[in-house]
């Protein structure tokens, strides 16, 4: 497990300079370590320097992993596109939804969630680009998924996704991401109480980074090709 270790140190170093450099605080960008199609003894690697946030897009392979690191405290996000037949077991496992795109999954994941545990934090998922094969909510419709979500009692609207079609170019990645972020805070200045923009990925972190993202998710790069 040397590759992730100086992977990670790695990655911590390059999230902590692009903040720096957007004239930024590198404890406001948290690192989330994209584990799916990843080892179990991956994650615990990672885990054992100090990473705390992992994400995973499929239901059952996310399950294995939390009940493997029980005992290890790890925050879990799933960061797939959710089904109605998977929310239950979201709802009771899962500590972030970063995908949520319709208000019925939302109720659902409400309903589901234990009571014994914190209300569950989801964020909006964006099809900022407008991409026809591509999940996420329309612009038009994000304000109204943010207040249909801000009144469920079980989970905590925390804010907004998205995944941008892929640009090569530093300004040209900085875009949608900028967008992403004028929508939050109109969300913002209408009494929505949001304070996460989960974007950017190992392509275009420095972009999201630039324009406010607060998590970044990051995969191969820290742990290597997918099996």
């Amino acid at each position: 497990m040397i590759r992730v270790t100086e992977n990670l140190r790695k990655i911590r170093d390059l999230l902590a300079i692009a903040a720096v450099e957007a004239d930024r605080d590198p404890d406001t960008v948290k690192l989330l370590a994209v584990s799916k199609k990843q080892p179990l003894d991956s994650v615990l690697a990672a885990a054992a320097l100090g990473q705390r946030d992992f994400g995973e897009n499929t239901v059952q392979e996310g399950l294995d992993k939390i009940r493997a690191t029980a005992e290890e405290g790890l925050t879990w996000h799933f960061i797939g596109h959710l089904q109605s037949n998977k929310t239950r077991a979201v709802a009771e496992n899962f500590d972030w939804v970063h995908t949520i795109d319709k208000s019925k999954i939302a109720k659902r994941l409400s309903q589901q969630r234990p009571a014994e545990l914190a209300p569950l934090n989801v964020c909006l998922q964006v099809n900022i680009d407008n991409e026809p094969n591509k999940s996420g909510a329309g612009i038009d419709e994000l304000s109204e998924l943010a207040a249909a979500c801000s009144e469920l009692p079980n989970i905590r609207l925390r804010g907004l996704m998205c995944l941008p079609a892929i640009r090569d170019e530093f300004e040209a990645q900085r875009r949608p991401f900028a967008e992403l972020r004028e929508l939050a805070e109109t969300l913002q200045r209408s009494g929505v109480p949001i304070d996460t923009l989960s974007m950017g990925m190992t392509a275009d972190y420095r972009a999201a980074i630039f324009e406010g993202a607060t998590i970044v998710r990051i995969g191969t790069a820290l742990f290597g090709e997918r099996a």
